[in-house]
């Protein structure tokens, strides 16, 4: 109720016509289907009023004046019930009958209320045994119910709550109408009751002894506790409890009013504060609340006064639109016909069916369509021939490929392929521009609400990367990304998860606990929760380079149970993309539970500074502080109430919506809230058939959970399954930014917007806020578009600098764009409908920590973790005597093999084109010191055990054989790729830099995002823009080293120890003054002979690389070229250990 509430309209109820005096009121009902407020009086007479000003609408008697008053006015979608002493009658709320049953054993009726078959059926009693069953649709009686108790006052709840004469309050079965327990409200009688939800609150009277009047209310409201079976605390109202209403949206609240008008706005869990309103009214007979909460209507006598905010007061929240009387119309004037007269004065008639001209839709069809056009400059540029003319085609369609040639001219939104990055080059270099010049602004947020349109727009579209002959390198994907954000590459199998690992990257507990668990000596494969730390490591160190998840989507395809659930593409044709990422979600929640428990994370302050607790605390108490919803399952059989309980545990919550209410044409059912779906979901409460072990037979089955306690991170399945839940998706701000929960004795209370607001002001309960992180949204495209999923990320959550404003993102794969908030939370039950949610404690927003780094566990670096190989080609570091950390040098190659042959076709040019480029996978990588007495020696030169199939081993450039790999064969020292990819993990995270030649390529295959500032690349030391040409390693070796390198096959340690080198050269010219000169002359050198140096191999292949002898001598030599003193330069040659002479 909020503060400015007042008295809005008052008015008094006389019947329209009649010469009687003023009727007292003796019903009141707000309607919620339209703006309309319905009261009856003693003399069977039922009124209606329009809006906030109560204007009349309709009258009509529902009885005899002679069978007394209105008792009770029940509202329908087709129009309204009204009870009378002896007859029960329907009428359309235009007044006219619908239909009016009396029977012989209707004697003293009182009370009605609808059944389980919802507004299909109602149940009437009163003060006689006997209860009536009547069907609404037909008007019938269709059952008749002895009773041993007479009822004043029925509400429906999950039961039917009917007040007894004597107090007492009898809860009835909605199918059966027997008694399922009774309770002792109060002394005498009962005055008033409401129902909702879980909840009965009663306002009554007990006998007094020796006083004026024999009975006299009760100074406080009772509550009673429907899931329980138990009474509540009362509610102390010291005016007297006269009258009591629920607030229809607020689960808890209610209003209780007095005789004599003071009203307690009172929570039920905080019974002891209220927000207290009085009205100037001398005696209260009568008190209702609109279904919007918006609107109060109270009874004195005759007179009805409504209450409400003046500035957005009303009965319903979207009501349909009221029938007002046909106006008379006049009728056509007559014409004086004459010869002057004009013919458009003549009316045209009216026509109840089709006219003859009125063509089907499909018999209406195009006949042929326009030509192409083509652009004049195009024709400058076509070559003659004797046939005709000929040129490049540049339309970007195939040959005989169709055209919708009246579509060209519309203007379009759709997202066009950039050029290729060499594309760029080769065109800067032709008009003198740096490639880098070419800079465009970040995408604009303001398009206006795009999830509006009709389609899924450009921005929500399937994108695809296309590719040069120089692979995925050459496409410009900061074309689609403007932003600090780095998006996921869309062509690996699984991609299908990048949507939600983006949405839990941005989660900053998820984040932390991942990586947490990562930075440990965990080296199980897989491990997903290893995995998922490493991506959201790599999205984060990336600032808005695209990257992609390869080897997380490889362990995925190894995990128990992902193909049991239908999680790999290759396995799942035709599958659902709702179903698959819902499973994803519960299946990743799962295994993160699992392995967070196997072993210590490296740090748990945040935990410990969020939950308030001690460093003891185990790995199990966190992840289920962190994840799962404490509850307990409750399975109750109906026939014989044998009910069993079991743990109900969980990570993920299904969304469950209340079942919609049938409607007539324009009708609407009552408002569902988000909060209102969420509470069904987490608690559950369902009936369906199964088998009880004690009745040994199959019998209607009740579960529901008990909830002891709620994670610190929500992740929510929204179950869409109806057009109904689309409809509720697609209404404007059914989505909260931040929702309360409420956990007390075993409930779950949910709130959100202006509740949410109130309960943190009173401070009475322990409310729980969470903030909207993001959403997993479905997208679902016409043909040719595939549907796929986006990700809407509130990125502001997880900035380690709090942002007073909402910075939504819109994550497609690699095309990343800031959005509006009401963008990202506006739904279209077209094609875009939420799939996932993810919400966490408003408090853990912005906690980041790094603690993980600095207990970083390098173990992995000291130990070797098989002992197969007999050929040692490295030496571990030495535990104690060295120690990596930030500016420690270390030289790094890869070698790789294929997986996937690469796709090409043929264009109508003639030029071939790639569709798919090779795919390759990391089959070897060595690692040596870079500095120090061991400078040059590896200490890491792993093999990675492959268990997909290879298609080629490009022995000739990785050196690699089938037998290097084969386990059983295999004499060097072969692990998995996740022992591997660990070890260079932390390395980069201890702060070393990485020197190579051509890193960029090896840290895309290894799945590793370095920053710029740890990688020292020698291909872009040795580098001159100006000549747009990098040098390869071979010929660098060559004429500035004068060694001869990668004779025969390449080996990685041999590539590492040359980069190496030429980094030791880059310093010692530099340091001279010297490399600018000497850089000028390597290029013009190169000039001469095209780059390649001559073949020095004799037509053999190298060796192997050298065993490491037992006293570690330096690291493996490249063969020397005879050379001259000075190599050349004015400088020594280096020797083979690296060193200077």
């Amino acid at each position: 109720m909020d503060a400015d509430w007042d008295e809005v309209c008052q008015t008094g109820f006389i019947i329209p016509g009649s010469r009687d005096f003023p009727a007292p009121i003796t019903a009141l009902a707000f309607d919620y289907v339209q703006e309309l407020l319905w009261v009856g009086n003693n003399n069977g007479v039922c009124c209606s009023f329009i809006g906030r000003e109560l204007q009349r609408y309709t009258s009509f008697r529902t009885q005899p004046r002679e069978d007394g008053r209105v008792r009770q006015i029940l509202i329908h979608e087709k129009g309204i019930i009204c009870l009378g002493q002896k007859t029960v009658h329907m009428g359309k709320r235009t007044g006219v009958a619908i239909w009016n049953i009396r029977h012989e054993a209707m004697e003293d009726l009182r009370c009605m209320s609808f059944t389980s078959k919802s507004n299909t059926e109602i149940l009437v009693a009163g003060l006689q045994g006997t209860m009536f069953v009547i069907d609404v649709n037909k008007g019938e009686i269709v059952k008749q119910a002895p009773t041993a108790h007479h009822y004043t006052i029925m509400k429906k709840s999950r039961y039917i709550c009917a007040a007894t004469k004597s107090g007492s309050v009898d809860l009835l079965d909605p199918s059966n109408f027997n008694v399922v327990k009774t309770w002792q409200a109060h002394g005498s009688v009962i005055n008033d009751m409401d129902a909702q939800g879980d909840y009965i609150v009663t306002c009554g009277a007990s006998m007094k002894q020796q006083a004026a009047q024999p009975y006299m209310l009760d100074p406080y409201v009772n509550v009673f506790d429907l899931k329980n079976m138990t009474s509540m605390k009362p509610m102390p109202f010291p005016p007297l409890a006269a009258y009591v209403r629920f607030h229809p949206r607020m689960l808890t609240t209610s209003i209780v009013v007095s005789q004599h008008g003071q009203m307690h706005v009172v929570d039920l869990m905080n019974p002891n504060s209220s927000n207290v309103r009085y009205a100037s009214i001398q005696y209260l007979s009568m008190f209702e609340i609109a279904s919007s909460g918006e609107a109060l209507a109270m009874a004195a006598e005759h007179n009805i006064h409504i209450w409400g905010s003046p500035s957005k007061i009303r009965f319903v929240d979207m009501g349909t639109p009221i029938e007002l009387p046909t106006p008379i119309l006049e009728p056509p004037p007559i014409l004086d016909w004459s010869q002057e007269t004009p013919l458009s004065s003549v009316g045209m008639p009216y026509y109840t069916t089709p006219l003859f001209s009125v063509w089907p839709e499909n018999t209406l069809y195009d006949a042929g369509a326009p030509p192409v056009q083509i652009d004049p400059s195009f024709l400058s540029t076509l070559k003659k021939t004797e046939w005709g003319y000929y040129g490049r085609n540049t339309r970007g369609v195939l040959r005989n490929q169709f055209e919708d040639t009246r579509a060209l001219g519309k203007a379009t939104n759709a997202l066009h392929p950039p050029k290729f990055l060499s594309e760029k080059a080769r065109e800067s270099m032709s008009s003198g521009l740096s490639a880098a010049a070419e800079v465009k602004a970040e995408q604009p947020d303001e398009l206006g609400m795009e999830s509006l349109k009709p389609q899924a727009p450009a921005m929500y579209r399937n994108l695809e990367i296309k590719y040069s002959k120089f692979g995925v390198d050459d496409f410009d994907f900061r074309y689609f990304n403007k932003t600090n954000y780095a998006g996921l590459e869309n062509h690996i199998t699984n991609c299908y998860a990048n949507s939600l690992l983006q949405l839990m990257s941005y989660t900053p507990l998820l984040r932390n606990m991942a990586l947490q668990h990562t930075a440990t000596s965990c080296l199980s494969d897989p491990c997903m929760l290893c995995e998922l730390g490493f991506v959201f490591d790599m999205l984060q160190k990336a600032e808005g380079t695209t990257c992609h998840a390869t080897n997380l989507l490889k362990a995925l395809s190894k995990a128990p149970n992902a193909s049991q659930m239908g999680l790999l593409e290759d396995e799942s044709h035709g599958y659902n993309l709702t179903t698959v990422v819902q499973n994803l979600t519960r299946f990743l929640l799962e295994r993160v539970n699992h392995e967070y428990r196997s072993i210590a994370p490296a740090s748990t302050a945040l935990e410990q500074k969020l939950f308030n607790l001690d460093e003891a605390s185990n790995p199990g108490d966190l992840i289920h502080k962190l994840l799962a919803t404490s509850a307990v399952d409750s399975v109750k059989c109906v026939n014989c109430k044998n009910e069993t309980v079991r743990p109900g545990d969980t990570n993920v919550i299904d969304l469950m919506y209340p079942p919609p209410k049938p409607m007539t044409r324009g009708g609407r059912a009552t408002k569902t809230t988000f909060s209102q779906a969420l509470k069904m979901g987490v608690e559950r409460e369902t009936t369906s058939k199964g088998w009880c072990s004690r009745c040994a037979k199959y019998h209607p089955i009740q579960m529901r959970k008990t909830i002891h306690s709620v994670p610190a991170v929500l992740a929510i399945n929204t179950a869409i399954s109806t057009p109904d839940h689309r409809r509720l998706w697609a209404t404007s701000g059914f989505l909260p930014q931040e929702i309360g929960i409420i956990v007390e004795k075993g409930q779950f209370f949910c709130f959100e917007g202006e509740d949410i607001r109130q309960h943190l002001q009173r401070g009475t309960h322990k409310i729980a806020v969470y903030s909207l992180i993001g959403a997993v949204v479905g997208v679902e495209s016409t043909t040719p578009q595939k549907p796929h999923l986006v990700a809407t990320v509130n990125v502001a959550h997880s900035d380690p600098t709090p942002s007073a404003k909402s910075r939504w993102y819109l994550f497609n794969d690699f095309s990343v764009r800031s959005v509006q908030d009401a963008e990202a939370l506006t739904f279209n039950a077209a094609w875009k409908m939420p799939i996932v949610l993810m919400y966490q404690l408003k408090s853990a927003n912005n906690q980041t920590t790094t603690d993980w780094k600095t207990k970083l566990d390098t173990s992995v670096l000291y130990r070797e973790l098989t002992s197969s190989a007999d050929h040692r080609t490295c030496e571990l570091l030495q535990k104690g005597e060295e120690t990596l950390g930030p500016g420690s040098i270390v030289a790094l190659d890869a070698e790789f093999v294929s997986l996937k042959s690469p796709e090409i076709q043929m264009n109508s040019d003639g030029e071939m084109e790639t569709i798919r480029p090779r795919a390759h996978a990391l089959a070897r990588v060595s690692v040596m010191r870079g500095t120090g007495d061991k400078e040059g020696v590896p200490f890491i030169d792993d093999y990675i055990a492959i268990k997909e199939t290879v298609v080629d081993y490009l022995t000739k450039f990785s050196g690699v054989t089938a037998a290097d790999l084969d386990h059983r064969v295999s004499k060097h020292n072969l692990v998995s790729l996740k022992i591997a990819y660990k070890k260079l993990w932390v390395l980069l995270n201890l702060g070393c830099k990485f020197l190579g030649h051509g890193l960029k390529q090896d840290f895309r295959v290894i799945n590793l995002q370095v920053p710029r500032a740890q990688v020292i690349d020698t291909i872009e030391l040795f580098f001159l823009p100006a000549r747009y040409r990098r040098l390869s390693l071979k010929w660098l070796a060559y004429h500035i080293l004068r060694e001869d390198v990668q004779q025969g096959n390449h080996d990685s340690v041999e590539d590492a120890c040359t980069a190496l080198k030429l980094y030791k050269k880059y310093q010692e010219f530099n340091d001279a003054g010297i490399f600018k000169a000497i850089l000028d002359e390597t290029y013009k050198e190169g000039a001469k002979c095209n780059f390649k140096p001559p073949d020095h191999s004799g037509g053999g292949c190298r060796t192997e690389t050298p065993p490491i002898p037992a006293e570690a001598a330096p690291g493996p030599t490249t063969p020397l070229r005879n050379a001259t003193s000075g190599g050349g330069f004015g400088v020594p040659a280096f020797t083979p250990n690296g060193k200077g002479r």
